[in-house]
């Protein structure tokens, strides 16, 4: 039986931030946005992003619900980078995501690996911008 990881949940403070964070910062796309209706739960929706014309895996958007889930907000990788955001125009990515205001903690570097730099989402969580070298 085949299998994917078809969604990962990222914990925000705010849907509509954090839609307009990942889609015009990130230049991700906007999949799914679906209001649930649930009784004690105003306001819940099931929105999904993922970058441009990626095929599998994306990001739902889960909005805290909770003290414990608040407390978890930025915090979903224990400080460690927690997402690795894999492009082909690194430098192209690079400048839009500083246009539009995304928190870069360093400067790009060249690994052996590939170029690489490590930023914030909205939440704080932290991510690597990654292009990797040609494989051998």
């Amino acid at each position: 039986m085949a299998q994917h990881i078809g969604a990962l949940t990222l914990l925000v403070t705010d849907y509509d931030q954090a839609i307009a964070f990942f889609t015009l910062g990130l230049g991700f796309e906007l999949l799914e946005d679906t209001p649930l209706d649930e009784p004690g739960k105003p306001g819940k929706r099931w929105v999904r992003v993922a970058p441009r014309g990626a095929t599998g895996s994306a990001l739902l958007l889960a909005r805290a619900a909770d003290p414990g889930q608040e407390a978890a907000i930025g915090k979903q990788g224990g400080g460690r980078v927690f997402l690795f955001l894999e492009t082909h125009d690194f430098w192209g990515d690079y400048q839009r995501m500083q246009a539009h205001g995304v928190h870069f903690c360093e400067q790009p570097r060249l690994e052996p690996y590939g170029t690489v730099v490590v930023f914030e989402d909205i939440s704080g969580n932290r991510w690597d911008l990654l292009q990797r070298v040609a494989a051998n």
